[in-house]
This record gives C-alpha cells, sequence and structure tokens, in this order.
C-alpha cells in the first residue's frame, strides 16, 4: 500500500471512528442526567424535597409556612425514626400529609429515606450539640427518661415563667409574640408540634429555645412538658377528630411502672 492509500486509509478510519463516538451526542438526544425518570425511581434529595417538602417548609428548609427543617437544633432533637415516622405518615387533623404510598401518598419507602438522610447530612451539625443535655423529643420519650407525665397547673406556672413575656399573661399575645391559644392555631398544631416548638422554638420567627427565655435557667423536661399539657388543654373542643393526641392522652392519664393505664 502506497504512503497516499495509508495515509487516506487512517482518515477513513479516524472519521468512522469519530461518528461512532459522536453517536451518544447526537441532536436532539439528551444527556443521560437530562433523561426523564419515573417519578418512583427519583431519589435524588435536592429534587425530591424540591418537589415534596418545599412548598411548605421553604426553599432549602427554611422561610416557609411551617416550621424550618433546615434546623440543626431540630435534627439534634428529632432522630431519624421520628423524621421518618412523620413523614411518612403524616399528622392527622393538621396540615402535614402522610407521603408514603402505603399510607395514600407517592413516595417509596427508599425516596423517605432519601429525604431523611438528605436533611441530616446536609443541614444537621451534631457535633454542636454532642455536649449538650437535650430535652426528650416526645412526652413518652420524657416518661421512658424519668420524668412524670404533663400537668396543666404547673405548666399554668410554667407559662407565666417562661413564655408570658412575649404572648402575654394568658397566652393570647403581646408585645412580641402572637395568640399561643387561639382556637385555628391549636386545632391546626398537633402535641407533638406544640412540644417540639417548645423546644427548639422557632428561629425563622425569633422563638428562643427551650434554654435562652429564661437567661440562665433553661426549661426541664417536666416543664416542658407541663406547659405542652397547659396548651393542649386550651384547645378544648376545637381539636379535630382525627388529631393523633397521643401526648395530650398520656398527660391525662395515670404512670405506672413505665405502663400506660
Amino acid at each position: 500500500m502506497t504512503t497516499k492509500r495509508c495515509v487516506l486509509a487512517a482518515v477513513v478510519m479516524l472519521a468512522t471512528l469519530g461518528v461512532l463516538a459522536g453517536c451518544s451526542r447526537l441532536p436532539g438526544k439528551p444527556k443521560a442526567e437530562e433523561r426523564w425518570v419515573a417519578p418512583a425511581q427519583v431519589t435524588d434529595f435536592n429534587q425530591l424535597y424540591s418537589q415534596n417538602c418545599a412548598g411548605c417548609h421553604g426553599t432549602g428548609g427554611r422561610l416557609g409556612s411551617a416550621p424550618p427543617l433546615n434546623d440543626p437544633l431540630y435534627l439534634a432533637v428529632a432522630n431519624a425514626d421520628a423524621l421518618r415516622e412523620v413523614t411518612a405518615k403524616g399528622v392527622a387533623g393538621t396540615a402535614m400529609p402522610a407521603f408514603a404510598e402505603q399510607s395514600g401518598g407517592s413516595l417509596t419507602d427508599k425516596q423517605i429515606d432519601a429525604l431523611v438522610e438528605g436533611m441530616r447530612s446536609q443541614w444537621g451539625r451534631p457535633n454542636d450539640f454532642k455536649d449538650a443535655a437535650l430535652p426528650p423529643y416526645s412526652l413518652q420519650d420524657a416518661i421512658k427518661s424519668g420524668s412524670g407525665p404533663g400537668d396543666t397547673q404547673r405548666g399554668a406556672n410554667v407559662f407565666v415563667t417562661y413564655c408570658a413575656q412575649c404572648h402575654g399573661a394568658d397566652g393570647r399575645g403581646g408585645a412580641i409574640g402572637s395568640s399561643v391559644v387561639n382556637p385555628n392555631f391549636l386545632a391546626l398544631a398537633s402535641d407533638q408540634s406544640l412540644r417540639t416548638t417548645t423546644i427548639v422554638g422557632r428561629p425563622d420567627l425569633g422563638k428562643p429555645d427551650w434554654r435562652a427565655n429564661v437567661s440562665d435557667h433553661p426549661m426541664s423536661p417536666q416543664e416542658i412538658s407541663d406547659v405542652v399539657a397547659w396548651l393542649v388543654a386550651q384547645r378544648g373542643n376545637t381539636s379535630s377528630p382525627g388529631r393523633d393526641s397521643a401526648d395530650s392522652k398520656v398527660s391525662s392519664i395515670k404512670i405506672a411502672d413505665g405502663v400506660k393505664r
């Protein structure tokens, strides 16, 4: 083969390889990351959060109508199981829907795990609280750790001590905080939501957490349970029939040897 023919053959071979290599980049052919994916196969945290959570909890987990999820303290107090439970099953009687397929939602167990793991990995800062004595997340957890059930009479005094300076002596609102006994608010806030807000505050609204209501005097787990019991009692007959009121039920029964009666 002459030199000229060798050069020509090489050119043809390179051109052929170029065409073959370029097949994946044909005009109109989407890149792998741009191709359509079935909703049930989406596992990217940012996409799942944007499509399912941001409408209430805000873009990036903040500044939404619902409490912020991009709150390291909240993510330290509420463990992965608690986050998974509320995401999967929602909260009856409130604006928090169930997202798990078996509960009528649209997300698979794997997608719910991706949401929980994403929140904790992207927004959690567990090292910030490794030396902090965090209050128990739920009333049941508080009872297991040795606290008694919430008492409404004690709770009224706790409210005056820790909350009245912002929300008014009767809870109907003050110079800084709004009403926390408004029936519309209480009808939409679950017992656990009231407890969670008491513990972690609402940093997006300027409400302090359990450590900062009174300088150098954080609320004890018992005081947290008591004031939540008082708040629940203000709900009266405004609660929704389907509400999960495990905390209020526990606070109104006797506990003996750690067994509910």
